[in-house]
């Protein structure tokens, strides 16, 4: 299949929202703030994972609820399936545009899923936010610490009139929408938007069926 996903960047940015252990946690988070929110956003959900034995014994369905619920709301799909589509997105009629945001969500958050059970002992550490008050978009700057060297992990995030949303993840200097810009872009080029559509639905299916993803 022409879509390719690069499981060991997605396993550390999503396992990187849920390992957040600082020794600043039991501070009250803003989630005011573009760095608050992902501060808050990180300890609520791996206290939840902590409290529930049947997420840590891998329980998908409850994963994938879990993700959907506590960390979904703070993302902005439309924006981060636009990008990921590139020019084509423009072309695409809003049916069509609504079935990519939501193949691509189930993606995501399928590969979330499984990239909780290996989350472990890494801690994460929040840089220093480098933004006015005035500023609408910020990229917030964190490092996974475990085993190894360090990985850089930065989020960038817009201000709505519904809060800070997130709508792109770097890992190691390289952003999620581009990691699918160019296998989308094949496939479109080959097969049409509803190609595209097709491609990201069959791999959701054979996920869901427990087949390899």
């Amino acid at each position: 299949m022409m879509i390719e996903t690069k499981r060991s960047l997605l396993a550390v940015f999503f396992g990187g929202v849920l390992a957040l252990s600082l020794p600043m946690a039991a501070r009250a988070a803003n989630p005011a703030t573009a760095d608050g929110l992902i501060r808050q956003l990180s300890v609520e959900t791996i206290e939840t994972v902590k409290a529930d034995k049947e997420i840590q014994s891998g329980d998908v369905a409850k994963v994938i609820a879990l993700v959907d619920n506590k960390v979904m709301p703070h993302v902005n799909f439309k924006r981060m399936t636009a990008s990921a589509v590139g020019r084509f997105w423009r072309q695409a009629t809003p049916e069509q545009q609504q079935r990519l945001q939501d193949e691509f969500k189930t993606l995501l958050v399928r590969t979330y899923a499984g990239a909780l059970t290996q989350v472990k002992d890494q801690t994460i550490a929040l840089k220093p936010l480098r933004a006015s008050a005035e500023d609408t978009e910020v990229t917030v700057k964190t490092e996974i610490r475990g085993k190894g060297d360090p990985i850089q992990l930065d989020y960038k995030l817009e201000k709505t009139a519904e809060g800070w949303k997130i709508y792109d993840v770097s890992v190691l200097g390289i952003w999620l929408a581009d990691q699918y810009k160019n296998s989308f872009a094949q496939e479109i080029g080959a097969n049409g938007i509803d190609g595209l559509v097709k491609a990201l639905a069959e791999r959701n299916k054979k996920a869901a069926q427990g087949g390899k993803s």
